[in-house]
Order: C-alpha cells, then sequence, then structure tokens
C-alpha cells in the first residue's frame, strides 16, 4: 500500500460514515418535510376558517342592511300615523266651523311637519334675497328686480326637502335677473 492512500477498512469506515450521514441528513429533511407538509395543513385550514368567518359576516351585514331598510320604512311610517290619527278624528267631526277646521289642520300640518324633522327631512323654503342655490333650488323664471341683488331668491313658489342633507325636492323660486 501506497503511504498516505486509505485501507480498505478506512475507505469502508468512511463510506459507513458517509451513509450514516446521508440518512442523518434524509431523517432532518423528512422531518422537516413532515413539520412543513403539517405547517401547509394548518394554513390551508385557518384559511378554510376565515374564508367562512368572512362569508359569514358579508351574509350577516347584508341581513343587516337588510333589517336596517325595512325598519327606517317602519319607524318613518309609525311617527306619520298620529297625523292620520288627527286627520280622521278632524273628518270624523260632522258639524265643524270653518274656525274649528282650520285649527285642526294647523295643528296636524305641525303634527306631520315634526314627523317629518324627527326623520331628518328638512324644509327648503329661502328668504327673498338669498343667494340662488343650483344645489337646493330649481329656477322657474328669472325676473326683473332692481332692488335685489342678481341671482338671488326673489319668491318660493314650492318649497323643497332634503332628507339627511340629500336633496329631495329642490325648492321651486323665481331669480333676479342680472343687471
Amino acid at each position: 500500500m501506497l503511504q498516505g492512500e486509505p485501507s480498505p477498512e478506512e475507505l469502508e469506515a468512511a463510506q459507513a460514515a458517509n451513509e450514516a450521514e446521508a440518512q442523518d441528513a434524509l431523517a432532518v429533511a423528512q422531518g422537516e418535510l413532515a413539520a412543513l407538509q403539517s405547517k401547509n395543513a394548518e394554513l390551508a385550514d385557518q384559511y378554510l376558517r376565515a374564508q367562512a368567518d368572512v362569508q359569514n359576516a358579508r351574509r350577516r351585514a347584508d341581513d343587516e342592511i337588510t333589517k336596517a331598510r325595512k325598519f327606517a320604512v317602519e319607524a318613518f311610517a309609525e311617527s306619520l300615523l298620529p297625523v292620520t290619527d288627527s286627520l280622521e278624528a278632524g273628518l270624523a267631526i260632522k258639524d265643524a266651523t270653518p274656525e274649528q277646521i282650520r285649527e285642526g289642520a294647523e295643528a296636524t300640518l305641525r303634527q306631520l311637519k315634526s314627523a317629518l324633522e324627527r326623520n331628518k327631512v328638512i324644509e327648503v323654503a329661502p328668504a327673498p334675497g338669498t343667494k340662488f342655490d343650483p344645489h337646493q333650488h330649481q329656477a322657474i323664471s328669472v325676473v326683473p328686480a332692481p332692488e335685489q341683488e342678481p341671482n338671488t331668491v326673489v319668491s318660493v313658489l314650492q318649497k323643497g326637502y332634503t332628507i339627511n342633507e340629500r336633496v329631495l325636492r329642490p325648492a321651486l323660486v323665481t331669480v333676479s335677473a342680472p343687471k
């Protein structure tokens, strides 16, 4: 044998050591693979649960929106019932005087306005001289009004209304002509 050359026993021992290292490395890799597969399965399960939670939350939100719309209309209708009762009570009086009828109509109108305000329906009735606002007013005509600034409200032909700051119906107005 040459000096520096390994003997067959040393080669066999080195090969056995390499095989043992390879098997150890394989066992470590298989352990890591099993851990990763387990983690992957856990994450997949968490993902599916999260998806189900999102779908359930979306379904609940849709149900709540539907109920909110339904009950909002119900609350509005409920606030109008006293107005209906007042009108029916007024019509039930057969020999009412014109003063009584007027007094009853005014009281019923106050009830109706109160019910509308409670439901965020606000009257838009600009005073004469108010600057014309195309977002809340609709100009029906332009009239000469030398005593007023141009493009201001001269008169209101029909009141407008907003609901939650959104125009439900614009006020119909006449507007002063430019000079």
